[in-house]
């Protein structure tokens, strides 16, 4: 076989779907994991109504932190360089977000690393250039200024940056860090699939890692039950409950006990943000989302 012919065949193992990708082809995938909302990619982030955007919580928390920075000009930070204790009870009290741990305190007197959400906004925030901080005082960006005014493009670079630069190992204990955020498109791609009816989060974590096994090569020690079922708890955790469920993507229920099942299905939301493209409809080369 000569060079050309090789290439060929390559070219052609590399264009065929395969059934744990869900029909995709491995050149689809790689567009999926490295650049999930580029030209190449079959999912799409569709432009929608203010009210939409305004169904978003983790997108409207981090407009009210830039708000409020936006009041004072300048915010100074505590010591260890957190929001201050009056600033977070403001933005909680909001509703943007009810974190099991905070209403679960008695003394309602809880700080930033206290709640997940309100730390990821400011970290959020700080990425994507819309904030910067300085001399420990957090003020906003002529660039961020400008951005918050258009919610179609703060939510592409949220959705973005939250994606492919924010650390998602940040808030847990897991020792893999790529659970999860690996392939997060792939997830998009699922949940679009199959989100209409409401099933186990397992039902997802199993086709993730179908699509993605070298994930559960043994390299960590599970701290409970097996390799699978401890990859496929860190699946759900930082898939569904801080990334789906922050973007008002999906519905979760659970019952009350730690060891319980939860259900996921997709909300009205995702179907008005994100279209996947199948893989045998798909066209590169073209730019197919809306601005």
């Amino acid at each position: 076989m000569d060079e050309r012919h090789f290439e060929i065949l390559i070219n052609e193992q590399n264009s065929r779907g395969i059934p744990d990708f869900e029909g995709y082809s491995p050149d689809d995938m790689s567009h999926i994991l490295y650049d999930p909302f580029g030209e190449d990619s079959p999912i799409l982030l569709m432009k929608m109504s203010d009210s939409d955007y305004k169904r978003i919580p983790i997108l409207n928390q981090m407009k009210y932190l830039s708000e409020l920075i936006d009041k004072q000009g300048e915010m100074k930070l505590t010591p260890k360089g957190n929001l201050p204790l009056k600033i977070v009870a403001e933005i909680y009290s909001q509703g943007f977000f009810r974190e099991r741990l905070i209403e679960r305190m008695i003394n309602k007197r809880f700080k930033e690393s206290d709640s997940v959400t309100i730390s990821l906004a400011k970290i959020l925030l700080i990425i994507s250039g819309i904030i910067k901080k300085r001399n420990n005082k957090l003020s906003l960006t002529k660039k961020g200024e400008k951005i918050l005014t258009d919610d179609n493009k703060l939510l592409r670079k949220t959705i973005s940056i939250f994606g492919l630069k924010f650390n998602w190992s940040y808030f847990d204990l897991y020792e893999n860090r790529l659970i999860g955020q690996l392939g997060f498109g792939f997830s998009l791609i699922l949940l679009g699939k199959y989100g209409n009816e409401k099933r186990v989060d397992n039902f997802y974590a199993e086709k993730y890692f179908r699509a993605f096994p070298v994930l559960i090569d043994g390299s960590f020690r599970p701290s409970f039950g097996t390799p699978e079922s401890y990859a496929a708890h860190c699946y759900s955790l930082r898939t569904f409950d801080r990334f789906m469920d922050f973007f008002g993507l999906i519905n979760i229920e659970r019952e009350r006990r730690w060891d319980a099942d939860q259900y996921i299905s997709k909300t009205e939301l995702f179907d008005k943000l994100i279209k996947c493209i199948p893989h045998n409809a798909l066209t590169h080369g073209t730019c197919r989302y809306e601005s």
